[in-house]
């Protein structure tokens, strides 16, 4: 069975770095806004999506995590939260609006492959 991965941040460079890190685990789909990442939503539910908390314009992560959240549509999907922002009380932020995983940017390829690993086994 194939993993599904979806990667959502408005940085490409980071997107291209998390997909390339990531394809290991299976099928890594892309998104650069949260209005993009509803789009590709609405075709199908990823395993994991991991998404930034800021993406610019539009819907912000934390929104769109708290929305997905809520979707009985999207029961069983892992979300992993990435942000620059590493307080305790963004982390608590992150977590309390659904996310099952925050990770801080900058970040290792290594702790984000043990992190989606992780995430996709539970």
């Amino acid at each position: 069975m194939t993993r599904h991965i979806l990667v959502v941040d408005d940085q490409p460079d980071l997107r291209l770095l998390i997909r390339l890190t990531l394809r290991a685990l299976g099928e890594v789909a892309q998104a650069a806004s949260a209005e993009a990442a509803l789009a590709q939503l609405a075709t199908g539910k990823p395993d994991l999506l991991i998404l930034d908390v800021w993406l610019g314009e539009g819907i912000s992560g934390l929104e769109l995590c708290r929305k997905l959240k809520d979707d009985p549509a999207m029961a069983g999907m892992k979300i992993m939260l990435l942000s620059a922002c590493g307080q305790q009380s963004d982390i608590a932020t992150g977590l309390a609006a659904g996310a099952d995983h925050y990770m801080v940017k900058p970040f290792s390829p290594e702790a984000l492959m043990e992190a989606a690993a992780g995430l996709l086994e539970s």
